[in-house]
């Protein structure tokens, strides 16, 4: 069993094992799908109508996403 703790903020770190398992990185979003008493947390999938690079491949670079980050 993995376990993290809850900051004051609210806030956690997700564990390095869960991040693999979900192959998370840094900007990833996060699905959380409550269910009774047990949460299942999922990496999201965005739809390629979100991912403004999905229509032009040319611009799809690494380089590209964090000049364009914050548009």
């Amino acid at each position: 069993m993995i376990v993290s703790k809850l900051t004051s903020k609210a806030q956690t770190t997700v564990p390095q094992a869960v991040r693999a398992a979900l192959g998370l990185s840094e900007g990833d979003e996060l699905l959380y799908e409550i269910d009774g008493e047990r949460v299942v947390l999922k990496k999201a999938r965005r739809s390629p109508a979100d991912d403004p690079f999905a229509a032009f491949q040319e611009w799809d670079g690494e380089a590209d996403r964090k000049a364009y980050a914050d548009f």
